[in-house]
């Protein structure tokens, strides 16, 4: 599996995470990404290349 780390300070909310992962593991609450499906997670790490803010982390467990 993988953990993944969002750094909220950083995260401005521009949903390109939730758009660009192919399982749908982030959703926007109250304007900050949030993995909310975590374990679905396949570690391709296409959010964190499309992250502008550097905010996202995928670490394999």
């Amino acid at each position: 599996g993988y953990k993944i780390t969002i750094d909220t300070d950083k995260c401005t909310g521009d949903g390109e995470c939730v758009d660009v992962c192919p399982v749908e593991v982030y959703e926007l609450q109250d304007g900050k990404a949030v993995a909310v499906n975590e374990d679905e997670c396949l570690g391709c790490e296409s959010c964190v290349e499309v992250c502008e803010q550097d905010a996202l982390t995928v670490e394999e467990n």
